[in-house]
């Protein structure tokens, strides 16, 4: 087997090879060269005249002399340049070699990184690919307004793409958590597999935005229809928060505050957006006259961003409220339904796997919960999703495995709690840690699989989470003197991107190569 060390060998270590070998081979040539250089050189001499014999023996000896003596002085000179360059060849070679950053040769390995540095991009992997996927998905819509389906179905399939790879990325980091697997090794490996998930999720999206970007032409022709699409969402909304002032007043005639809490300041929150996109679109309007088609393009996706924001704050204090209305419709059957099962309990009807004691325990703190919904049905405002709630749990401790009218008010109760922690992650999104998210995706998941108990325990644990990183994260764009409104709710929900003093790009359609490519230029 070809040891690490030869494998990993680059090819221009062979070329150094050869090369030091054809040096040493031409100062040998070249010593040899002059050593013979006397012998072929030599010949018959040149006639000379005819001299006394005694003055020919007595000159003789001088000349043989200096001729050996010359014939000897250019090879020794030769010999000694092909050490020298030998010599020279070879310091150039110890140099290099302690110099050299090639892995795998001479240099050592860079150092493997530590659990906590993969744990660390684990973590920054997976806060940056629910950003490209919950980006995309707001700009979606826009698109899908002005386009036909067989246009846009690409983008939605990417997307969908996109949105299966970031679940599994979570459900491994989710089992990281809770320490599966255990082994060293396998731990590595799964944060490796976390990082890759979200890599293709990115990827993923990344490879269609230039598509989507050559559909909408926001830089040209499309520039109008986009704009128009914008500004009709816009009025649309605005309208929309007008109506959903009067149902949140009603709300609060019927309801406790702890019913309400969920969205508390949404409306507000929602009006911030509002203000950023009429800024934003009346900018895009200036830039399209000017000229300045790229200018526009990135004014109007801004717009776009705080657009779909704000629909999602005003339509989660309209879904609170429809939720709210048919909780409070439902909980007097729950009701029944809880105590018809309590009874069929009571009289050995419904077999359970607990003993005497556990059985006498739950059936007692079933009916304590039972008949505190019914003294808060009259006694005022309640909250009537905590009043199924807590039905729904005391009957399910009971074990029964039917599934009858609480059932039905869990699964109500987890849509709620999960949808309004989908709208909070959303919309606070610059703040947000990866812990929140994964635990909502993993109540997404238990609520898609029907497990009302655990998807509702999730996600309010998920809320609970992305309040505490939004409270601790604080804005740096917040404007002192007021004249940037709007810029701080942009950037705390993921509108802007925050990489530059100035609160960054808009973020688009795409992956981490290609969600900050519109960038706001100088005005022309």
């Amino acid at each position: 087997m070809t040891s690490s060390l030869i494998r990993g060998r680059p090819r221009r270590a062979k070329a150094h090879i050869r090369v030091r070998v054809v040096h040493a081979v031409l100062g040998v040539v070249v010593g040899a060269g002059w050593l013979v250089l006397p012998v072929m050189t030599a010949g018959p001499q040149d006639p000379v005249p005819v001299a006394p014999t005694g003055t020919v023996a007595s000159a003789a000896a001088p000349q043989q002399d200096e001729t050996s003596t010359t014939d000897l002085v250019l090879p020794l000179i030769a010999v000694a340049a092909a050490v020298g360059l030998a010599g020279y060849g070879y310091l150039r070679r110890t140099r290099r070699a302690r110099t050299r950053t090639t892995p795998g040769i001479v240099s050592p390995a860079p150092p493997a990184p530590t659990q906590a540095d993969s744990e660390r991009q684990a973590r920054a992997a997976l806060i940056l690919a629910d950003d490209c996927v919950r980006t995309s998905r707001e700009e979606l819509p826009f698109v899908q307004a002005y386009f036909a389906e067989t246009e846009t179905e690409p983008f939605v399939h990417a997307l969908r793409a996109a949105e299966t790879e970031l679940a599994a990325a979570c459900a491994i980091w989710r089992r990281y958590e809770q320490r599966v697997p255990q082994d060293a090794a396998a731990r590595r490996q799964a944060l490796v597999g976390v990082v890759g998930r979200c890599a293709e999720a990115g990827r993923r999206l990344d490879a269609e935005a230039p598509a989507l970007d050559r559909l909408r032409e926001l830089e040209g022709p499309g520039l109008a229809g986009a704009l128009e699409v914008a500004e009709g969402r816009f009025r649309e909304l605005t309208g929309r928060t007008l109506t959903a002032e009067d149902t949140l007043t009603a709300v609060h005639d019927r309801c406790t505050p702890a019913a309400v809490a969920p969205v508390t300041g949404y409306l507000e929150q929602a009006k911030d957006r509002l203000v950023f996109a009429t800024m934003r679109l009346n900018e895009a309007r200036q830039s399209a006259d000017a000229g300045d088609g790229a200018r526009a393009a990135a004014q109007l996706r801004a717009a776009e961003g705080a657009v779909a924001q704000a629909d999602m704050l005003v339509t989660g204090v309209e879904r609170l409220a429809a939720e709210l209305r048919e909780a409070a419709e439902l909980v007097p059957a729950v009701l029944t339904g809880a105590e018809a099962e309590i009874a069929a309990v009571r009289k050995g009807g419904v077999p359970v796997p607990l003993t005497s004691g556990e059985l006498h325990a739950r059936l007692a703190h079933a009916d304590a919960v039972l008949a505190a919904v019914r003294r808060e049905l009259t006694a005022g405002p309640y909250d009537p999703l905590d009043a199924l709630r807590r039905i729904a749990r005391a009957v399910e401790r009971l074990e029964t495995g039917h599934a009858g009218a609480p059932s039905a008010a869990a699964l109500l109760v987890a849509r709620s709690c999960v949808a309004g922690a989908e709208d909070f992650v959303t919309v606070h999104r610059g703040a947000v840690g990866p812990e929140a998210r994964v635990r909502l995706a993993e109540a997404v998941r238990e609520l898609g699989a029907g497990h009302a108990g655990p998807a509702d325990f999730l996600a309010r644990e998920a809320r609970d989470l992305a309040e505490r990183n939004v409270r601790a994260h604080g804005n740096p764009h917040t404007s002192a003197d007021g004249d940037a409104p709007g810029l701080a709710a942009a950037v705390l929900g993921g509108v802007l991107l925050a990489e530059d003093p100035d609160a960054g790009p808009p973020a688009s359609y795409g992956g981490p190569q290609s969600r900050a490519r519109r960038r706001f230029s100088a005005p022309a």
